[in-house]
C-alpha cells in the first residue's frame, strides 16, 4: 500500500482517500481479510471526461482496490477507464482515457514488482 500511495504521488496524482475495510469490519464484530480501497485522480484527468457526461462521476477520482486472498495472495484491482468511459457513453474520450489506462498499468506493473496478473483488468 505505501509503494502505491508513493507511486501515485509520484505520478502527480493525489490520494483523496484510504479506506481500509478490514478494520471497519472488526468495528461491527466481522472479519475480512486485508482489503483496503484507495481514492485518488487528477483533476487534468477527470474533467475532461466529467465535461463529456458529469455522470462518470460517479466512478472518479478513480480508485484502485488491494486486497488478500485466502493463500495470502495479495490482489490490486482497478476499473479500466475505457470500460468507464463505455459504460457512461462519453464520445470522443478514447484517447483521454487510453491515457489514463496506461498510467494506471505502468503504476501497477511497478508496484507489484511486474507481477501483475489479470486482477489489475477487474471490473467489480
Amino acid at each position: 500500500m505505501s509503494r502505491l500511495v508513493n507511486e501515485i504521488t509520484n505520478m502527480g496524482m493525489r490520494t483523496f482517500a484510504r479506506i481500509n475495510h478490514a478494520e471497519l469490519a472488526k468495528e461491527v464484530g466481522q472479519t475480512l481479510l486485508p482489503t483496503e480501497l484507495i481514492i485518488f485522480g487528477n483533476p487534468r484527468g477527470g474533467t475532461p471526461l466529467m465535461q463529456a457526461g458529469q455522470t462518470i462521476g460517479i466512478d472518479l477520482p478513480l480508485k484502485v482496490l488491494v486486497w488478500q486472498d485466502h493463500p495470502d495472495k495479495t490482489w490490486l484491482s482497478y476499473n479500466e477507464p475505457t470500460w468507464l468511459v463505455k459504460r457512461h457513453q462519453l464520445e470522443n474520450m478514447d484517447q483521454i482515457a487510453s491515457r489514463l489506462e496506461l498510467a494506471l498499468a505502468a503504476m501497477a506493473l511497478k508496484v507489484t514488482n511486474n507481477n501483475i496478473q489479470s486482477s489489475r483488468r477487474a471490473r467489480l
